[in-house]
């Protein structure tokens, strides 16, 4: 009985020392650190002069009542960034980001984290956002908005190199920072990619253009290809086609065509000949023919021209003669004719005055009045008898020279019978004045132009008989016809 009760006994002993002792040992978890405080007791290193105990990674005993026992976590943590900045520009923009951090695993960090954090836990993450806002902000007003894209990881750099030595002294370490994300209220960082954007879009439209070209290309050259062939195929089927046909009409055509091609060798070789002898004679012509006719002909022609030039001279010098003479012999009868001198010299010089103003052609109108009117009044004051003996004698010496002498004579019956045409005009208007006076004269005294012809048969028919025809005179087989005076009114233009 006695025994049960000792048994008893020690065992609600063992059992009360056995929850007294889990009473007073603390363990620390992996992922925490035991803050033990209160009565003094023994510390050796880093914790000497701190007033408290610091437990990781093990268990250790604490007096309930006297010592106080808390826990300092050691897991990770992490806080949101959401920070306005203002970049080195003045632009604002809003970085995004993330920060992991814990309470350092060292006794330094875990006093330092256990001062400031062990009954405020929860406010850690508030309080490096706080601080890691700070920093980002001045970090970020320094930098522009295209360092912030290109090199993000030198901002995070800067950011945890700037954070190091607050957060060194709040006990904490960061794990990781990451800059997920920078917001562009303005528009600035599209803007920035526009061009970039343009750039790539042209490129994209650029390869897109050039392989539909090559695809299109490709297909034309396939369809290129494919016609190619075809082609090919039915000109080679329509060449076949085209020897057969051809070997069949040969065959049926050998005979015609071997007489055909007899004949057309004979007409060759007689066209030919032919050709050969028309050259020969075309040569023989060119010899006996062509080049003596052209000698004779180049002589003819000279001779001809140098004909043509002796008369040409010897005309001038006549009328030079005849000119001179005229003149002379109308000097003479002006003075001896008296009244109708008068007469002849006043219708002379008024035909004078007109033809000295249109020019050389009413002069010869001028001399030919005065010549007939001066052959006529010698007519009047010489002998029948003189005049026939010297016509016989001029005529038997020289017949021109009595032609020339009997034409001047009859000059005034041969300007009466070429104006006799205007017998029959009343009145007369000249409309170009002088010109036109000369004109009409000239015309009229061309008409009597035709007795020298005329003379000259009568002086080959009188050297044919022997004699002139009787009542006439050598030169004048017909009485001019009696002169009719044309009253002629001269235009004042």
């Amino acid at each position: 009985m006695v025994v049960g009760v000792v048994a008893g006994v020690a065992v609600a002993a063992v059992l009360v020392l056995i929850g007294l002792f889990k009473m007073m040992w603390r363990v620390a978890e992996p992922n925490e650190a035991l803050i033990i405080s209160g009565s003094k007791h023994k510390t050796e290193g880093l914790e000497a002069g701190m007033g408290f105990r610091i437990v990781t990674g093990r268990g250790t005993l604490v007096l309930p009542g006297v010592q106080a026992v808390r826990k300092l976590s050691l897991d990770l943590n992490e806080t949101e960034l959401h920070v306005d900045c203002v970049t080195h520009q003045g632009i604002p923009l809003k970085v995004r980001g993330v920060v992991i951090f814990k309470v350092g695993d060292d006794f330094v960090s875990i006093a330092n984290a256990g001062r400031r954090f062990l009954d405020q836990q929860k406010l850690m993450s508030e309080r490096v956002h706080n601080v890691f806002a700070g920093h980002l902000r001045s970090i970020v007003g320094g930098l522009t908005v295209e360092d912030m894209i290109r090199d993000r990881e030198k901002l995070t750099g800067q950011t945890r190199a700037a954070c190091g030595t607050e957060m060194e002294k709040l006990g904490l370490i960061v794990d990781s920072l990451q800059i997920h994300e920078i917001e562009d209220p303005t528009g600035y960082i599209q803007n920035l990619a526009m061009p970039h954007a343009a750039a790539v879009q042209r490129d994209a439209r650029i390869a897109q253009a050039e392989a539909n070209r090559l695809a299109t290309e490709a297909e034309q050259q396939s369809y290129a290809r494919m016609a190619e062939a075809t082609r090919d195929s039915e000109i080679l089927q329509a060449g076949y086609q085209a020897e057969r046909d051809k070997a069949g009409a040969k065959a049926r055509q050998a005979g015609p065509l071997a007489d055909a091609a007899a004949r057309q060798e004979v007409v060759v070789q007689e066209t030919r000949v032919a050709e050969l002898e028309a050259q020969r004679r075309e040569q023989q012509l060119q010899a006996d023919v062509r080049k003596p006719a052209d000698a004779q002909a180049y002589e003819k022609r000279t001779m001809a021209e140098a004909e043509r030039d002796a008369r040409i001279s010897a005309a001038q010098a006549k009328a030079q003669e005849t000119e001179l003479a005229a003149a002379a012999e109308a000097t003479r009868v002006k003075t001896a004719a008296g009244a109708e001198a008068e007469a002849t010299k006043a219708r002379g010089t008024a035909m004078a005055a007109a033809t000295r103003a249109t020019g050389e052609a009413e002069a010869a109108a001028a001399q030919a009045r005065g010549l007939a009117e001066a052959q006529a009044a010698k007519a009047k004051g010489l002998a029948e008898a003189d005049a026939i003996k010297a016509r016989a004698a001029a005529l038997a010496e020289n017949q021109e020279a009595v032609v020339a002498q009997q034409l001047a004579e009859n000059w005034p019956e041969i300007v009466r019978a070429g104006a006799s045409a205007f017998d029959s005009v009343d009145n007369m208007v000249v409309l170009n004045g002088a010109d036109g006076m000369a004109d009409m004269l000239t015309k009229a005294l061309t008409m009597g132009g035709t007795g020298l012809g005329l003379a000259r048969q009568l002086l080959a028919s009188m050297n044919q008989n022997g004699q002139a025809p009787s009542g006439t005179s050598p030169l004048n087989g017909v009485a001019p016809p009696p002169v009719q005076k044309v009253p002629v009114e001269k235009d004042a233009g």
